[in-house]
């Protein structure tokens, strides 16, 4: 699996950071390492969607309050 998340300038102003680190830490703390590819990115066209952020092929927008849901249902569930 490969979650991508924006780090653009409308982004990051957002909290992408934020995001990206819940997400290494979710990812560690569930032993996902190994099977799941965290990534960043430049503008993926949707700045007014909050931190942008694809799982595979999937869009989502994220915040940094959002993060543990997003991850329980779109990383864990499928594993």
């Amino acid at each position: 699996m490969k979650i991508t998340i924006c780090i653009g300038s409308s982004c990051h102003i957002k909290g992408s950071r934020q995001v990206v680190e819940q997400l290494q830490y979710l990812i560690a703390e569930n032993k996902l390492g190994d099977k799941v590819e965290l990534g960043g990115t430049f503008c993926m066209g949707n700045c007014q969607k909050g931190v942008c952020v694809t799982v595979d092929d999937d869009f989502y927008s994220v915040t940094p309050e959002t993060v543990k849901d997003f991850f329980d249902a779109n990383v864990k569930s499928k594993f």
